[in-house]
Order: structure tokens, then C-alpha cells, then sequence
């Protein structure tokens, strides 16, 4: 694990971290960064995605897949960041799971790194992790986010879920994890397979 793990999506503002996390269901990070390092050129404020065309946003977006339901999430998105939270960012959970496309993980993200708070955010790999070390059982997402805050203390939140991510994302991967270098391997399930 990581002593020190940093996200690895690329941004400049916490508009731009905003778009990227929505980006970033179901595609990697490293695509993503493919896509917005020329989307940000153009688009990088929520007054540019509101007057963006939907099918030109449809075409800048598509290799992140899901392109249309994220290109409608990114315009109603940003269309209400203008209208109801003046051009901001909200910084609250409440506030930014208002937002179209901004779900549990995504704001759980945006707390802990737009906003240096205390976050779980429960994707994917910090799922998988969760589950092979026991310290859920479970696939739903919201009910391992439960577990885990239950179990580590607040102020290493943030931190741990980028730990898990990148070690679920180099390490104890989905497939063909490399539990022969594993420093789990003993308390893990699938190793012992």
C-alpha cells in the first residue's frame, strides 16, 4: 500500500475534478485523463458545458463510454451549479448528491479531495478489497462504505479509500491479482484459493 496515495485523475479546478469523477464510472482513470486533457482546453467551467451543444459534448466525451447519460449528467449538472449554487461547487454531501450524475462515491470523492474532508468513497476496487480482506461481505456499495467507516477511524478515511484504489488497481486486481506479492496474502479469501 501506499504511504502517501494521490488521485490520479488530472484537473485544475474543483469544476474540472467534478466532470472527471462523473467521467470516470466505469472507464479508467488513464482515459479519462486521455479525454479531458483536450476537453479542459475548451470546456473547463459549467457555463461551457450548459452552452455545449449535447451531441458536440456526446463526440469530446465518447471513449469514456456511457457517453450520452454522462453528456446529459454534465450539462444538467453544470446547469444547476449556475443556477442554485452560483457558479460554485457545493462543498456539502447533501448539496452535491442534488446534482445529476453525482452519486454516493462521487461526492464522497469530491469531499476528500476538492475539500480535504473525511470520506469513504466505496468504488469498484475499494469494493473488491473490502470483501476479499472480510471487512465486508457484501456487493452493495453504500452498505460496505458503512462497514468501513465503522471500522476505521474518520480522520484515515480519505486516505485509506486512495490506498485501496490504487492497491486494487496495481495490486489486488479483479483479475490475475498478484497475491504471490501481496502483504495480505495471509488474511486474504482469494489467496487461499
Amino acid at each position: 500500500m501506499q504511504p502517501n496515495p494521490v488521485c490520479e485523475l488530472n484537473y485544475n479546478s474543483n469544476f474540472e475534478l467534478l466532470v472527471a469523477v462523473i467521467l470516470s464510472a466505469q472507464c479508467t482513470d488513464k482515459r479519462v485523463n486521455q479525454v479531458t486533457s483536450e476537453l479542459f482546453k475548451t470546456h473547463n467551467t459549467p457555463e461551457d458545458f450548459i452552452n455545449i451543444p449535447l451531441e458536440e459534448l456526446e463526440q469530446k466525451i465518447h471513449a469514456c463510454g456511457f457517453y450520452h447519460n454522462k453528456a446529459l449528467s454534465l450539462k444538467s449538472m453544470s446547469y444547476d451549479i449556475v443556477e442554485k449554487f452560483g457558479g460554485e461547487v457545493p462543498h456539502t454531501f447533501d448539496e452535491l448528491v442534488t446534482l445529476r450524475g453525482v452519486g454516493r462515491k462521487t461526492a464522497n470523492v469530491m469531499i476528500s479531495q476538492a475539500f480535504a474532508g473525511d470520506a469513504f468513497a466505496v468504488d469498484t476496487h475499494v469494493l473488491r478489497i473490502s470483501n476479499r480482506l472480510g471487512f465486508a461481505n457484501t456487493q452493495n456499495p453504500d452498505l460496505c462504505e458503512e462497514k468501513l467507516k465503522k471500522i476505521f477511524p474518520k480522520d484515515k478515511w480519505s486516505k485509506l479509500h486512495y490506498q485501496m484504489v490504487l492497491f486494487g488497481r496495481y495490486t489486488c486486481k479483479a483479475i490475475n491479482p498478484d497475491c504471490k506479492n501481496c502483504l495480505f496474502k495471509d488474511k486474504c479469501k482469494s489467496a487461499k484459493k
